[in-house]
C-alpha cells in the first residue's frame, strides 16, 4: 500500500502542475485569444472566433489555476478541509466541461475523434482533478 506521505506529495505535485497549466492557459486566452483559438487543436471546428467568449473562459481558467495551486500550498493535514474547498468547484467545472465535450460527440456536433484531440486539455485535467478530490478525502479519513 502506498503511504499517506507519498499520496500527499503526488497530490501536491499534481495540483501544482494542473494549477500552473490552467493559469498559463487562461493567461494565454486573455492576452492572445485569437492566437489561442487557432493554435489549440479542435477549437476552430466548434465555431467562429469570439474574443469575448474566449476571454470569459480565460478568466475561468485563471481562477481554476489559482485555486488548484493555492490549495497545493496547504500541505499540512490540518488544512486538508480548506484544500478540499479550494479544489471542489474548479474540479467540478473541469468535470462538467469534459462531460459537455463528450455530449457533443453523443449528439453528433463533433465526431468521436474529438475525444482524442481533446483528451490532454479537457478530459485528463478532469480525471486528475477527481483524483485530487478523492485522494484528499482518503487522506482526511473520509470515504
Amino acid at each position: 500500500m502506498i503511504s499517506k506521505v507519498i499520496i500527499g506529495k503526488l497530490m501536491i505535485g499534481t495540483a501544482s502542475l494542473l494549477g500552473i497549466s490552467a493559469f498559463v492557459n487562461g493567461l494565454f486566452m486573455m492576452i492572445a485569444p485569437e492566437t489561442w483559438y487557432w493554435l489549440v487543436p479542435g477549437v476552430p471546428d466548434r465555431g467562429p472566433f469570439n474574443q469575448h467568449f474566449l476571454r470569459d473562459i480565460g478568466m475561468i481558467y485563471l481562477l481554476i489555476g489559482a485555486a488548484l495551486f493555492y490549495g497545493a500550498l496547504y500541505k499540512s493535514t490540518l488544512y486538508q478541509k480548506y484544500r478540499a474547498l479550494l479544489w471542489l468547484m474548479p474540479v467540478a467545472w473541469l468535470v462538467c466541461h469534459a462531460i459537455f465535450h463528450a455530449w457533443e460527440v453523443v449528439v453528433g456536433i463533433t465526431g468521436p475523434e474529438s475525444l482524442i484531440i481533446d483528451f490532454a486539455g479537457v478530459t485528463l485535467p478532469a480525471l486528475l482533478g477527481m483524483g485530487l478530490i478523492y485522494g484528499n478525502l482518503k487522506l482526511s479519513g473520509k470515504k
